[in-house]
């Protein structure tokens, strides 16, 4: 499986208050969350994101609260993938639960920029940059994870089982 993008960059330490804050979980919509992914951060993001699009983040993406709406928010906005150095813990596991491909890679997550065009492919963790004629080799998904992505998510994986 493969995806391609317009990367959407942040810095280190982005937290789930920061990717959805509380005073918008009023609702569990996805729709309605994606509407304030990423307000307090990048009041644009919601204009400039489209279908597809990959973001790219620095160090312990997701930290703060265990909340899985902000993979939901992410996913909703049209982010095709989030690339980072590494995730916490609870934010990764959430990600694949809600079917959000995730992909630790420290020399991607510190060189790629905000504009370029890239490509992961989740089978071998290659990430192509097209703008500055690079590649990465981040960590590929066992193929369990993959199935649970490919399938939407963990309660879609078991539901088609």
């Amino acid at each position: 499986m493969k995806v391609s993008g317009t990367v959407h960059r942040y810095g280190d330490n982005v937290d789930t208050d920061v990717i959805i804050p509380a005073r918008y979980l009023n609702t569990s919509d996805p729709k309605e969350l994606a509407k304030k992914c990423m307000i307090d951060i990048d009041k644009d993001f919601v204009d400039r994101v489209k279908p597809g699009d990959i973001m790219v983040a620095g160090r312990n993406f997701g930290c703060g609260s265990s909340r899985e709406h902000a993979p939901i928010a992410i996913k909703a906005s049209g982010i095709s993938c989030v690339i980072a150095e590494n995730f916490a813990r609870i934010f990764y596991r959430n990600s694949i639960n809600i079917g959000l491909p995730i992909i630790e890679c420290e020399e991607a997550s510190k060189d790629i920029e905000a504009g370029d065009k890239i490509e992961v492919d989740f089978d071998t963790g290659m990430i192509y940059n097209f703008t500055r004629k690079k590649q990465y080799q981040g960590q590929a998904f066992p193929e369990f994870m993959q199935r649970i992505i490919k399938a939407e998510g963990l309660i879609n994986y078991i539901s088609q089982k």
